[in-house]
């Protein structure tokens, strides 16, 4: 019995030698800051102990209790309709507005959307492939197929804006395709290590802290904070920060919020930058478990009106199951608040794209109940 418990414990031992090995050369997993890069991040306030923390305290862990519900959903919960019952379909892509003069957005689902700003494209969070996951074989499937096929078709790339290093938001095969297409790549402090991993060089990739400032071609880029957390894998947890996005062109101010809970810094993004011609705002993903980390539809709306946005669209939804809601819960509710509040939702089917110059035409169809 002895030798066996030994013999047992070599095995785990071993076995964890063997997935710790596999992990650290499995390419999308990405990589970590180096020494030098953790040391520069000292400079920041909200660097503590080889980790980023938020701005207000925010408890985001997930308590054994609770990882044993979700286990119990996940396996053996059928009340909600967790995904479509078949495969998303998607609008024909507008090739001649995207390529026109014209300030536009255009949706992949998701938090992935393409923005034409004083003429310079700049792609958000470009996630394309099928799951969200580092594994091609496991993880969250696209509702609709994967993007990746229009590579070839977008025009370049000026910049990438990325919020952070989760699965959903940067995606190994979506960057692999896309970076000889793009000119340069803004990111959170930290993220560009995955990016140097996957062969982005580090000339064309700018870390910024929040409230940083870049100037890009004529346009101001702002990284926004945001309530979140980071990491891709088992032992990285908060190595690399997070944050929104602000876009400040010559006509068009333009703020999307990235992942995260609501919280006061909304409204300081408001007084800073706002008002905004439109906002992004993340509302889908949601639960009590992890309130602090991800807005329900409501805070959504509310966030919107802290930040002064005139028009809002919903994202986080639409694209992948990460949470326990019904996939068309997050625009359901957001809706309903929308209406109460007085707030102007914008509802785009997947792939559409809206002229900015062109909003206060624009009326919202609800697509998803024909799905």
């Amino acid at each position: 019995m002895k030798k066996f418990a030994l013999y047992s414990l070599a095995g785990v031992a071993a076995a964890s030698v063997v997935s710790t090995v596999f992990l650290k050369a499995h390419a999308p997993l990405g990589s970590m800051p180096t020494k030098l890069q953790q040391a520069s991040f000292g400079k920041c306030g909200h660097y503590q102990d080889g980790k980023f923390a938020n701005l207000e305290q925010a408890d985001m862990t997930i308590r054994a209790s609770e990882g044993l519900s979700m286990l119990r959903e996940t396996f053996f919960s059928s009340d909600a309709e967790r995904a479509p019952s078949a495969e998303l379909p998607v609008v024909d892509i507008d090739w001649a507005l995207i390529e026109s003069g014209e300030d536009s957005v255009t949706w992949f689902g998701h938090s992935t959307f393409l923005l034409s700003i004083d003429g310079k494209k700049l792609f958000v969070d470009p996630m394309l492939g099928k799951r969200a996951s580092p594994l091609a074989f496991a993880g969250s499937a696209r509702y609709s197929a994967d993007w990746l096929e229009i590579v070839e078709r977008l025009p370049e790339i000026d910049a990438v804006l990325l919020t952070h290093d989760h699965y959903d938001h940067l995606d190994y095969g979506s960057i692999r395709a896309l970076k000889s297409k793009v000119g340069h790549f803004f990111v959170p402090l930290g993220v560009g290590a995955h990016l140097e991993r996957w062969g982005v060089e580090e000339s064309r990739i700018t870390e910024l802290d929040w409230w940083d400032e870049a100037a890009f071609d004529g346009l101001t880029l702002v990284l926004t904070p945001s309530q979140h957390f980071s990491g891709r894998g088992l032992f990285n947890r908060n190595s690399t920060l997070w944050g929104g996005w602000v876009v400040l062109g010559s006509e068009t101010r333009f703020y999307t919020s990235g992942d995260g809970g609501y919280g006061s810094h909304f409204k300081e993004i408001g007084e800073r930058y706002g008002p905004f011609d439109l906002v992004l705002m993340e509302g889908g993903q949601y639960d009590p478990r992890w309130a602090t980390s991800h807005m329900a539809p409501e805070q959504s709306v509310q966030a919107a009106l802290d930040v002064r946005g005139s028009k809002m669209m919903l994202v986080h939804w639409a694209a992948f199951t990460l949470a326990f809601h019904g996939w068309t819960d997050p625009v359901e509710r957001a809706s309903k608040e929308a209406q109460r509040l007085g707030v102007e939702l914008l509802t785009p089917k997947i792939g559409e794209t809206l002229s900015l110059d062109g909003l206060d035409s624009y009326t919202s169809a609800r697509w998803w109940e024909q799905q």
